[in-house]
């Protein structure tokens, strides 16, 4: 993890991610985390996360991911 002005930056892998919908539904569902401050994509099986720390954590952001049914944790 990096600490850029603006949030901490982590990359999360994440296995399911086989279409344009599960993306969709990745990224929208940690855009909606409270303290997330974006959502870009990472490489292949990755999301890369900026957020405020004071705010989240990986592990909230984890947790959302396997409410959604994905395999998902901290590379």
């Amino acid at each position: 993890m990096t600490r850029p002005a603006g949030g901490v930056r982590v990359l999360l892998g994440v296995r399911g991610l086989d279409d344009d919908d599960d993306r969709r539904r990745v990224h929208e569902a940690l855009a909606a985390t409270p303290g997330v401050l974006d959502v870009g994509a990472g490489d292949a099986g990755q999301v890369e996360v900026r957020y405020d720390d004071t705010e989240t954590t990986v592990m909230e952001m984890i947790r959302t991911l396997r409410r959604l049914g994905y395999l998902a944790g901290m590379e």
